[in-house]
This record gives C-alpha cells, structure tokens and sequence, in this order.
C-alpha cells in the first residue's frame, strides 16, 4: 500500500529532491562506515582507528599511512550503480527531480547518468594539488607509489575530498538548503540521519511530503509521511 502511495506522490510532483547517505552505495558493494560490516566496525590489523585516519590532522602528520588506507579501503574504481542510482537518474531525465544531494565520494550517481549533483563530501575522482592547485584525475593518485606528488611542483597531491576537521564547502551547503526549502517532495535514502551538518538539512524542508527509507530507523522517522525499512534500489525501482 506504501508503495502505491509514493507512486501517487511521485506520479504528481515535478519538484523532487533526494538527499543521501552511504546506504545508497552499499547495493553497489562499496561499505558504509557505521553498520555491521562498515568500514568503522569490521576488524583489520590497522595501526590506527579509521576514524582518525580519515581526518585532516592525520592526513598531514602521516600522508603515508593515510594513502595506504585511502587507496586500499575507500576507492572502489570497479562499482558500478545499482538500482536506486539508475531510477533517480530517470526521475531526473522526466523532469520530476531537481537534485541529488550526497554524501557519498564515490560518483556513481553520475555514472547512472544524473546530471545536477551536489556532492557535500567531494568525490574521489576529483585530486589536487595543494602547492600549486593543479587537478589530477583519480588514475594519477592510484597509479602513484606511496604519497603522490604533482608533476609540476612536487606538492602533495590530495583528493578532493572533505575529511574529518574540515568544514564543507558552504556555497555547495547553501544550494543544497535551496533546494530542500524548496521541494515539493523530499526522498532521504540510505542514511541514518545522525552525522551532523549533513543530518542537519532535513530541518529545512517546509512541505509535508517526506520519504524516508532506510535499513534501520531513524530521528526523523516519526515526521514522515512515508517510511521504508528496506532497501533503497528494490523501493525505487518499483517506484520508478
């Protein structure tokens, strides 16, 4: 019957926007960070927790460790979108929604073909330089042995990517917020609402028609007019 009903709204709005987090990229095998077999919970023989490792002080005392972990456990080149990236790309092609806004580094919504996607966390495949601010593609990094360095003045090459200890880019936050205020329906997927300021955006939506589906429950579930405990490709896929 749910389902029926997100049909309805979907079928009637022209203005959708879909927020998402690392459960949207999951159906593709690249893990989220929090949930059972997440990068922060699986056992490994690192030195170092993930967590310190992916923020901005490590990164600068210890580029050779934050590389190794960087190119081994968050790049997944072989990932390919699944379900829920291929329906919100067609949702985008009718003109039915306005955005993507994401949290994920990983590009596949792009690859699926949506085109307006606002990445609050970067993405992998954009690297520069922080001497000289030349851009490197992401086979550069890869391809380099240990740090990488640029080509052109030997400063370190980093991804492009919001690490823990740095802000996000506010004129990105700021679309993101436009677009929320501003939608008809809005489609959160694949996060748990709880890591802030990313979180925080659900607060700037005005209308009362809020889907949220996600594996396991979240804050926001009591103010939704739908919700799904289920995975995000099969609901959209039906959907779409």
């Amino acid at each position: 019957m749910s389902i029926e009903k997100l049909k309805t709204i979907i079928r009637e709005s022209n203005n959708i926007v879909f927020f998402g987090g690392a459960g949207v990229s999951t159906e593709s095998n690249i893990p989220d960070f929090r949930s059972s077999t997440g990068i922060y919970t699986t056992k490994t023989n690192l030195k170092y927790p993930p967590e310190m490792i992916l923020s901005h002080s490590f990164f600068i005392r210890h580029p050779e460790d934050f590389f190794d972990f960087y190119k081994n456990r968050m790049i997944y080149k072989d990932a390919k979108p699944n379900d829920a990236h291929i329906a919100l790309a067609e949702l985008e092609r009718r003109g039915k929604l306005k955005a993507v806004i994401t949290q994920n580094i990983d590009g596949l919504h792009q690859m699926a073909g949506s085109k307006n996607v606002l990445e609050l966390h970067g993405s992998v495949y954009r690297n520069y330089c922080m001497k000289c601010h030349k851009s490197f593609d992401l086979d550069y990094v890869l391809e380099f042995k240990g740090v990488p360095r640029c080509d052109k003045c030997n400063g370190i090459v980093r991804p492009d990517v919001v690490l823990y200890e740095e802000g996000l880019d506010m004129s990105l936050l700021r679309r993101a917020v436009e677009y929320i205020q501003n939608a008809d329906v809005l489609i959160v997927g694949g996060t748990s609402l709880v890591v802030y300021p990313a979180a925080g955006l659900v607060e700037y939506y005005r209308g009362n028609k809020l889907i949220l589906i996600n594996k396991s429950q979240t804050p926001y579930d009591y103010r939704a007019t739908l919700t799904f405990n289920d995975s995000i490709g099969k609901i959209l896929k039906q959907v779409v």
